[in-house]
């Protein structure tokens, strides 16, 4: 999450001269809800991801197996070959790469619409759609609109109003640790050369491996490589130059649509708790069975993607 994401948050719960619950019940939600949205993504600086909501780490692999030491834990892994789940990325590279290029002019934005959720406690899980319009040359402001459909309503004074049912409107300031579009377009369409500038920005964080951390850095690409054939193809076999990777014969994406999954397991062995008593599960890429387009993944949907010619137009009009 990015210095100005954090200051909305933070914007968004009334100051002490301002009380809307008691004290103590305050500052708990408050310490909670920046603990849970501002939590650190193993992201190197050069690879940020535009949303805030789902982190993805997935790989696939060739013929060989690694040990894998999960940073932190001191326990070993083998992480080994899946030959299906790499011929799958490799199919779904060639699908990628067949696809047509957009032209785009550097005033245009870059329009992705994801669904997801936000967990403000235990007991409030909300479903959202963020439709986020991002300036190509990345030196503009940008827009985030989001749609609350699972919510409470809104209510005056009510810290968290940004996220009741409904629509909101939030402006996205230009922040250069953001990687562009443009900036996306200048990467190396080699696989190889593609894989080893991204483990050169890649590091793991606690007991994420630098493999999982490289996985998440190419999840974090994929929707806006959509745009970008060459390089959504070089991402997936990049991916599948990874081991660990395996296929879900039966998945669906966070919007409930079927298709087949690729997985991957990171470096905490067994699902494991981490420092702030969360179970990191492994999450799923999600492609359509027939066509192998990219749908998202089990924690956020890939609803559309596009170029539009101003702020709040959809790609086309």
């Amino acid at each position: 999450m990015n210095p100005e994401e954090r200051e909305e948050l933070a914007r968004l719960v009334p100051g002490p001269g301002d009380p809307v619950l008691p004290s103590d019940r305050y500052d708990l939600l408050k310490d909670h809800l920046m603990r849970e949205l501002t939590r650190p993504a193993a992201r190197p600086a050069g690879f940020r991801r535009r949303f805030a909501v789902i982190g993805v780490p997935l790989a696939a692999t060739v013929a060989t197996a690694v040990i894998i030491t999960g940073l932190g834990i001191g326990r070993q892994e083998t992480l080994t070959t899946d030959p299906k789940a790499a011929d799958l990325l490799n199919r779904i590279a060639t699908v990628a790469a067949a696809q047509r290029a957009v032209p785009v002019r550097d005033d245009q934005y870059v329009y992705i619409r994801t669904q997801g959720s936000m967990k403000f406690s235990e007991d409030d899980v909300r479903i959202l759609r963020d439709a986020r319009w991002t300036a190509v040359d990345g030196k503009r402001p940008g827009l985030s609109r989001i749609t609350v459909l699972v919510g409470p309503p809104f209510r005056e004074r009510d810290p968290f109003a940004s996220y009741s049912k409904g629509t909101h409107d939030r402006r996205l300031n230009a922040d250069p640790n953001v990687t562009s579009f443009r900036e996306l377009e200048a990467l190396p369409t080699d696989p190889d050369a593609l894989l080893a500038e991204i483990y050169a920005g890649s590091k793991g964080e606690g007991d994420q491996t630098r493999q999982s951390a490289a996985l998440e850095t190419i999840g974090g690409m994929l929707a806006d490589a959509t745009l970008l054939p060459e390089l959504d193809a070089a991402l997936y076999r990049a991916a599948a130059k990874i081991p660990g990777v395996s296929v879900v014969d039966n998945a669906k994406d966070f919007a409930g649509r079927p298709g087949i999954g690729l997985t991957f397991k990171n470096g905490n062995r067994d699902n494991q708790a981490d420092k702030d008593g969360e179970v990191d599960e492994d999450e799923v890429w999600v492609f359509d069975k027939k066509t192998l387009t990219y749908l998202g993944s089990d924690k956020e949907a890939l609803l559309d993607t596009g170029i539009a010619d101003a702020l709040g137009k959809q790609p086309g009009d």
